[in-house]
């Protein structure tokens, strides 16, 4: 695929095309909330509109949405050999008959071959997995969809917390308004954190929103995971000790079971790895301490097992997109 600069265009003067892909049956937030971030988004250098929007469907016209309201498109076809800064696949519960639509996939697949940033909304990741964009990258979608596109995708690397992913030139975002924040992000890559803080504040919204960044609450999402509850005291155990060593073997022997053993049944059952599983309640931990408290990070990291500040941080990163602080900063910001 061909790779472009994030910032780069046809000229200095004109607008980031932005192109979002919807077919019948989308969910109507997932197309209007990032139109409106990048809509409401000035170039801080002019002044003008930083990005031009365009909504398109493979056979163009009223595309119907799971509201009373049809959204107006245009061909694909015509955008095809325009020069595209961001392509948008958009979400929904048409994204399983998409993901199956071949001429769909081979029309975005062109797109994306051309785009500089190629991006997903919610279950639309079903649809960019479709392509084969995804492959050997890390993805996310709709809590409710990852199952179906680990299952269906198995060349794509599912995470489930993230409430958007980042892997190269490709982003993937969690569930509906997650798209917001990923359209955010998007805008703080292109045009500067300042303007995103303006856009977002403009919407009244947040750049690092209260309550979290995971997509879906991790303590259910493991609740769902693990329907028989054959971890769920263990789960409970390691959320109650988690100053202590908790490797493998320690993990394995509170279920009696051989660490070999115990690690490939845990990372099939939950789907992924028990270090992989005491990092996300270690993270989840300190995101209560750090929204219910004023303890400083170095306490905060302590206390849930971490060690030291660098590793907490790295946790926050790969799990929620977020540094601690700029997370905590977020909360006191609600």
């Amino acid at each position: 695929m061909t790779s472009f600069s994030a910032n780069s265009r046809n000229s200095d003067n004109d607008p980031r095309q932005v192109v979002f892909v919807v077919y019948p049956d989308i969910v109507l937030l997932d197309l209007v909330g990032p139109l409106q971030v990048f809509s409401h988004a000035l170039d801080p250098e002019t002044g003008a509109n930083g990005y031009e929007c365009a909504v398109t469907s493979f056979e163009s016209g009223m595309v119907e949405t799971n509201t009373v309201i049809s959204i107006p498109s245009e061909p694909i076809s015509s955008y095809l050999k325009r020069r595209i800064h961001t392509l948008v696949v958009v979400g929904g519960d048409g994204a399983n008959t998409a993901m199956r639509d071949r001429a769909l996939l081979e029309k975005i697949s062109k797109l994306a071959s051309t785009a500089q940033r190629v991006c997903s909304v919610c279950s639309g990741a079903l649809v960019l997995a479709a392509t084969g964009i995804l492959d050997g990258r890390r993805a996310v979608t709709h809590w409710d969809d990852c199952k179906t596109l680990e299952e269906e995708f198995p060349a794509v690397q599912v995470e489930i917390d993230p409430i958007y992913i980042k892997d190269g030139h490709v982003w993937t975002s969690a569930g509906i308004t997650a798209g917001m924040d990923m359209a955010l992000a998007i805008v703080a890559e292109d045009l500067g954190r300042p303007t995103a803080l303006q856009v977002a504040r403009s919407m009244v919204t947040h750049m690092a929103r209260s309550g979290g960044q995971s997509q879906f609450s991790p303590t259910l999402n493991r609740q769902l995971l693990d329907a028989t509850g054959r971890f769920e005291s263990l789960h409970q155990w390691i959320a109650e000790n988690l100053k202590l060593n908790l490797g493998v073997a320690v993990l394995a022997g509170r279920v009696n079971m051989s660490a070999r053993n115990f690690s490939r049944l845990y990372s099939r059952q939950m789907g992924l790895t028990p270090a992989k599983a005491v990092e996300a309640i270690r993270t989840e931990a300190a995101r209560n301490l750090l929204e219910t408290t004023d303890l400083g990070m170095k306490q905060i990291a302590a206390q849930c097992g971490f060690n030291d500040e660098e590793r907490m941080r790295r946790a926050f990163m790969r799990l929620l997109n977020v540094s601690p602080s700029d997370y905590r900063q977020g909360i006191r910001a609600a």
